[in-house]
């Protein structure tokens, strides 16, 4: 309850953060307005590409006690998330899950952080390619879909923030002081 607390506080606190570039206006733009802004592209809130900037894989495992995710779990979960998104807007017959979300935090291996970082990135790029090359039907299709990537992206990045703050990781001068 209180990460979720302090994740909603760094959201509304950085919203006035780049309201001074033009807007998209078109549903396309939009879209990728929200993903790019999840991904590699900061406004106001820190991207995935630098919360996860610069992190060991022991950094990347450190967790606040028992329960808790850690940095490295949240990018996993990020990348099995975004990556079933974007298979089943493509029509793609996906790998069967459990129906057990702990199960999507729980396949990070510390050993292949720099791999979980790389995938995480290309999924992202994936998704903007699709929302960028889709035709208007199948963007109104899924809108939603991508939506919620979005929004999911910026819920889990702001707990990365809050727990690498907590580890001592965190450079304030990267956007959250």
């Amino acid at each position: 309850m209180k990460k979720m607390a302090i994740c909603l506080i760094l959201f509304f606190a950085f919203q006035a953060v780049g309201q001074n570039t033009p807007k998209p206006t078109t549903l396309r733009g939009i879209l990728l307005e929200d993903l790019r802004t999840t991904h590699n592209v900061k406004d106001w809130f820190v991207p995935i590409d630098v919360a996860v900037e610069g992190l060991t894989a022991e950094q990347a495992s450190w967790k606040q006690g028992e329960g808790n995710h850690s940095v490295g779990q949240l990018a996993y979960h990020l990348w099995y998330w975004n990556r079933r998104s974007l298979e089943k807007m493509e029509g793609k017959t996906q790998e069967k899950f459990s129906g057990n979300n702990d199960d999507t935090f729980s396949g990070f291996d510390p050993k292949k952080w720099d791999e979980t970082v790389k995938n995480l990135d290309q999924v992202m790029s994936e998704l903007e390619k699709f929302v960028e090359t889709s035709d208007d039907a199948t963007l109104q299709k899924n809108a939603s879909g991508i939506e919620h990537v979005a929004a999911h992206n910026a819920y889990h990045i702001g707990e990365m923030v809050v727990i690498r703050k907590l580890q001592g990781s965190w450079n304030p001068e990267k956007g959250v002081k």
